[in-house]
């Protein structure tokens, strides 16, 4: 199996869009694997839709070392990949701390000792180029640099200073050069790209993207890419994380449209593990599937305020459900779904300061948007009171909204880093229906799901 890994000189350089393309122009001719380093739901949706495989997140803040290593072997090995194409994070360096690489492209890159292909934003720079590249290369001896492509480039003259530059002085190979486009062809919005589900139904917007996929093909080597990459065999996986139940003895739904698609892929099979099947639903078009238990991922239900409020039939099910004691966990969209309300604040992508769209009810309170921008790793403590019991975990925030709670809201996690809904405090409860800001990844939280899982087999039970 070949492998490498696509990362960026910052922020910004492209290399989602470049990824993307080389995804699925490489999955034209093989079987691709795709992993995305980071706490990030959006990227991984593209690179799923253009391979056809669920592209798997890796993160050395959330995940040890060697659920990292789990993930990757897991995903590889029972896909049967011919190629493992990894996304970076942000610039190859950035992480969690400043002097430390936890949480950055960097430390996967070691960790699973993949080459980088590294994308060089080099807009009006051209001999510059060079020089940010032997930064690059001098920063860290312990990662591979091992091709560059150069973007945002205007004609041919940039292109040739800077790629005789590039090679000259780092002996690195150049291995394309793509355009300056006045036109980002991947839709943004407050948290990022629009998640590939939501987009998908317009016709012009796959035609972007389509696009997008056939310029950045004209512009790479796809031959001299795949040389660069690392060759390695791939054992069958021997883990202890992913693994098959004898049987499933309970059904968990699963909030998945347009409105809620927040989910890491490890989710489905963490469940499967511990005997639950999964039964996907749609709170904005569905009524309520007969499970024992239900999970509300993020999303965008700022966006699906009206469509959410009309399907009162499944608000009014959840709400019952929940006064019944079935196990339910909401993740910030899913928070936002289970208060009484979302509340706009200002006027705001074609919505009028005042606008109030009625939720579920489970939890007294009003979620505001738009609110400050909220984009972190955290790291806390669950209490007994919880339906995941007592574990201390890692997972990250990621919203533009506020949930403001009735006096006397009970809490279930601490934070030690981080801002929850209230300062420190995360997480609330209702009978044995959460709702939090706190992302949590499958595989680092595993044990928390599996006493999730447990307590929907004992509603099962008591229900009879």
């Amino acid at each position: 199996m070949k492998t490498i890994l696509i990362s960026g000189d910052r922020s910004g350089a492209g290399k989602t869009s470049i990824t993307v393309a080389l995804a699925a122009l490489l999955s034209r001719h093989y079987k691709v694997q795709c992993f995305k380093v980071g706490m990030d739901y959006i990227d991984p949706s593209y690179l799923s839709a253009v391979t056809g495989r669920h592209c798997l997140n890796l993160d050395s803040f959330v995940l040890t070392p060697e659920e990292n290593q789990e993930i990757f072997s897991h995903a590889c090995s029972c896909m049967g990949a011919e190629i493992a194409l990894i996304e970076g994070v942000r610039g190859l360096y950035e992480g969690a701390e400043s002097l430390s690489d936890i949480g950055s492209t960097a430390s996967i890159a070691k960790l699973l000792k993949v080459p980088v292909l590294l994308v060089i934003d080099a807009r009006s720079i051209t001999r510059s180029a060079a020089a940010l590249l032997k930064g690059f290369t001098a920063f860290d001896p312990e990662i591979t640099i091992s091709g560059v492509i150069l973007n945002n480039v205007r004609g041919e003259s940039h292109i040739r200073k800077a790629t005789e530059a590039i090679e000259h002085y780092c002996g690195i190979p150049v291995v394309g050069a793509i355009p300056r486009l006045e036109n980002p062809p991947l839709k943004m919005r407050h948290l990022g790209l629009v998640p590939f589900l939501e987009g998908s139904p317009d016709r012009e917007f796959l035609n972007q993207i389509n696009s997008m996929i056939e310029s950045v093909g004209k512009q790479i080597d796809l031959d001299t890419l795949l040389n660069l990459a690392d060759d390695r065999e791939i054992p069958p996986y021997a883990g202890s994380i992913f693994r098959s139940p004898e049987q499933k003895d309970i059904r968990i739904g699963v909030a998945v449209d347009g409105a809620f698609n927040f989910y890491y892929a490890d989710l489905f099979a963490i469940l499967e593990s511990y005997g639950a099947e999964v039964v996907p639903f749609s709170p904005i078009r569905d009524s309520l599937p007969d499970v024992d238990g239900i999970i509300i991922g993020g999303g965008y239900p700022e966006y699906f305020g009206r469509d959410l409020e009309q399907n009162a039939r499944m608000r009014e099910a959840i709400k019952n459900v929940s006064l019944q004691g079935m196990p339910i966990y909401g993740e910030c969209g899913g928070l936002m779904y289970l208060c009484d309300s979302i509340r706009f604040t200002s006027d705001w992508n074609g919505l009028s300061s005042g606008d109030e769209f009625q939720m579920c009810g489970v939890f007294s309170g009003t979620s505001s948007i738009p609110s400050r921008r909220i984009v972190r790793y955290v790291i806390g403590t669950s209490s007994a009171d919880t339906p995941f019991g007592v574990h201390q975990f890692r997972g990250h925030e990621f919203h533009y909204s506020d949930v403001q709670l009735d006096a006397g809201a009970k809490y279930g996690y601490h934070l030690e880093r981080g801002v929850g809904i209230e300062g420190s405090k995360d997480a609330a409860i209702s009978r044995n229906t959460l709702g939090s800001y706190t992302h949590l990844h499958p595989v680092a939280a595993r044990k928390m799901f599996a006493d999730f899982c447990e307590l929907c087999r004992k509603w099962k039970t008591t229900r009879g």
